[in-house]
């Protein structure tokens, strides 16, 4: 079967024109204006924007929090009905099992028979042992090439110490697995928690007061040098303030592969959308919290600037009615993680594209070719170009509405968005060339996702070569 999108604008991360791609089976076979070619199917995008499928490279569809569990890829399809058409999970290691075991078993149980979009897969460390870090290296073969540790959440299962964090850098570098790390000091925020309870504050704005930038500034300072000891590169995910960004581009230029994204609610809200009456704050609580306008305003400058380069959902689906209140009285046990992957594409375009903060070339890079390329599956995702699995976005720019749960399929009862203005709309979505969504609505089934195994040595390794190994570099 042969497919033909002409007359479209399409938009890639460094060019923008009218023109006609052809789609053979799975695959883009032809780019280009006015293509002399004929096909089974013709999809006129005139007057319309076409888009790689977006690469999402930081969502939660197994997490559990303290017990609760988040929403799984049964909901995927709100992924796609967003834009995104590939996804990219945090799995956590289970005790006894190794990080590959534990993957390729909750992939078969849980993923594979579901899902909606393509996907792929980071492991995330959670029984640190010597055993873990001799398969750290072999990951590569198996198509997990990033691998994920935690500094916040002391106690919890998914805690790693900075001898973990070493130790895994170091296990890393020359397989050219990406290590990504959670940065927050765990001690601190204990310490912040147990003060804010001891005095009878219990409300979900504590949960920001008890996790305030300067926790994260140190963590994020104290992995790029355990990372520069380790002559390693390393990936901040979630960044949230201004002074964090500051540390990740000063390290940079001064020649250390440090590398860091943002998400779109830290782009969007900030820490007064905690303090909501009845209980309504809690939808916000995520970590690192929410900040400020003015970290919203650097964070915005940082993407367009290219000081960060992605911009993720970290989608993580907790009911509020159910699960969000198992923290009425206590926010330390509030389920951290709201809601997002359905509304990254719209949020991007209507509050950055539509608002001269970032170009259309730039929505493309954040949303979809530098997520690939950091992950390793850039040879197949993240761009329009011959050779590239035919993941398509047709965006229809005259489009507006109101975002609300009501007609959302992320399987939750809120929504972060809920009440803003979206222009445009996701109008057409093709995975692998397979229509998936159609006027907005979806239109495919499940189970037809595939696991996308990704490649090593991805954008954070670019600079990093085996016969030039970096030299432990200070950020003092």
């Amino acid at each position: 079967m042969s497919l033909l999108i002409k007359n479209g604008t399409i938009v890639t991360a460094v060019d923008e024109f009218i023109g006609d791609v052809l789609i053979e089976g799975e695959k883009i076979v032809a780019v280009g204006k006015n293509l002399s070619v004929s096909a089974n199917q013709v999809v006129d995008a005139s007057g319309k924007y076409v888009l790689p499928g977006g690469v999402d490279q930081h969502v939660h569809y197994s997490f559990d929090y303290k017990g609760e569990r988040v929403r799984g890829f049964d909901t995927s399809n709100a992924a796609i009905v967003g834009g995104t058409t590939t996804v990219i999970e945090f799995v956590n290691q289970e005790f006894g099992k190794g990080i590959a075991e534990t993957i390729f078993d909750y992939e078969k149980k849980e993923v594979s028979d579901v899902a909606m979009v393509d996907y792929s897969f980071h492991g995330v460390v959670c029984e640190p042992s010597e055993k873990l870090f001799e398969e750290i290296p072999t990951l590569p073969e198996k198509g997990l090439p990033t691998i994920k540790l935690f500094m916040a959440y002391k106690g919890l299962p998914f805690h790693s110490d900075d001898e973990a964090i070493f130790k895994a850098l170091k296990a890393a570098k020359d397989a050219g697995v990406t290590v990504m790390v959670h940065a927050e000091n765990a001690d601190v925020i204990e310490t912040l928690q147990k003060e804010y309870l001891s005095k009878g504050l219990t409300d979900p704005y504590y949960h920001a007061l008890s996790r305030p930038p300067l926790v994260e500034v140190e963590a994020t300072q104290r992995v790029i040098h355990l990372a520069s000891l380790a002559k390693a590169p390393v990936y901040i995910v979630h960044v949230t303030a201004k002074e964090v960004m500051e540390t990740i581009r000063s390290s940079y230029n001064k020649g250390i592969p440090v590398y860091g994204e943002t998400c779109t609610h830290y782009l969007m809200l900030d820490k007064e959308d905690l303090a909501k009456p009845n209980f309504e704050g809690a939808k916000y609580v995520c970590s690192p919290a929410l900040r400020t306008e003015e970290d919203r305003n650097a964070l915005w400058e940082a993407i367009n600037k290219g000081w960060l380069n992605a911009v993720s959902s970290d989608h993580c689906g907790f009911n509020w009615e159910t699960q969000k209140h198992m923290g009425i009285e206590d926010f330390t046990n509030i389920p951290n993680g709201s809601p997002g992957v359905e509304n990254r594409l719209g949020i991007l375009w209507t509050y950055g594209v539509n608002k001269g903060r970032i170009s259309r070339q730039r929505l493309v890079d954040l949303f979809a070719t530098t997520p690939a390329r950091i992950n390793g599956i850039s040879h197949r995702k993240g761009h329009i170009g011959v050779g590239m699995d035919a993941d398509i976005v047709i965006y229809a720019p005259n489009h507006k509405s109101i975002i609300s749960n009501v007609t959302s399929l992320q399987g939750v009862d809120f929504n972060i968005y809920e009440g803003f203005e979206q222009e445009g709309k996701v109008d057409k979505v093709f995975l692998r060339g397979n229509l998936m969504v159609d006027d907005g609505k979806f239109v495919g089934n499940q189970g037809e996702g595939s696991f996308i195994p990704g490649k090593p040595f991805g954008l954070c390794y670019e600079e990093y070569t085996k016969e030039n190994q970096l030299e432990p570099t200070s950020i003092g």
